[in-house]
C-alpha cells in the first residue's frame, strides 16, 4: 500500500506568471515570473523568479514544513521567521514575521481545475496598514 498524496500535491510543479493578471498596489509588476513548488524530505520548497520590467532577473529560494511551524529565517529587520500551512487541498498559506509580528502573507489557491493559480501577497505595515499584490499563474505543460 502506498502513501496517500498529501493535500498540497496538486501544487507542487512549475507555475508561470500570466503578466496581464497582475495587479500591484506596491511595486511594478514582473514582465515575466515563475513558481516552481517542490517537496524536499519533509519540506515544501519554493523557487520563485522574475524579470522585472527593466528586464533584471532575480530570484528567490526557501523551504519549511507544511505544518505551520515557525522557522528560523535569516531576514533581517524585515522577518526573522517563515511559516508555510496547507489549509486545504486549494489553499497553501505562507507568512513571515519578525518578533513575533506578522509582515508578510502570502496566499497560494488553485481554481477547480488545478491549472491555474491565484497568488496574493499582503505587506503588513508596522501602523497596522496593508498593501496587497495579485497575480496568476498557470501550471506549465
Amino acid at each position: 500500500m502506498t502513501d496517500p498524496s498529501p493535500r498540497y500535491a496538486d501544487f507542487l510543479g512549475t507555475w508561470v506568471l500570466v503578466p496581464e493578471s497582475c495587479d500591484f498596489e506596491q511595486g511594478e509588476p514582473p514582465r515575466e515570473g515563475a513558481y516552481v513548488i517542490g517537496e524536499r524530505g519533509e519540506n515544501l520548497r519554493f523557487e520563485i523568479r522574475w524579470t522585472d520590467r527593466d528586464g533584471k532577473a532575480d530570484a528567490a529560494v526557501f523551504e519549511a514544513p507544511a505544518d505551520g511551524t515557525p522557522q528560523a529565517f535569516a531576514g533581517g529587520d524585515l522577518a526573522d521567521a517563515l511559516k508555510v500551512e496547507v489549509v486545504s487541498a486549494r489553499d497553501v498559506r505562507k507568512s513571515a514575521s519578525y518578533k513575533g509580528k506578522e509582515r508578510m502573507i502570502t496566499q497560494l489557491q488553485l481554481d477547480d481545475t488545478a491549472a491555474a493559480m491565484r497568488v496574493t501577497q499582503v505587506v503588513i505595515f508596522p501602523d497596522g496598514g496593508h498593501l496587497a499584490n495579485v497575480s496568476i499563474y498557470r501550471r506549465a505543460a
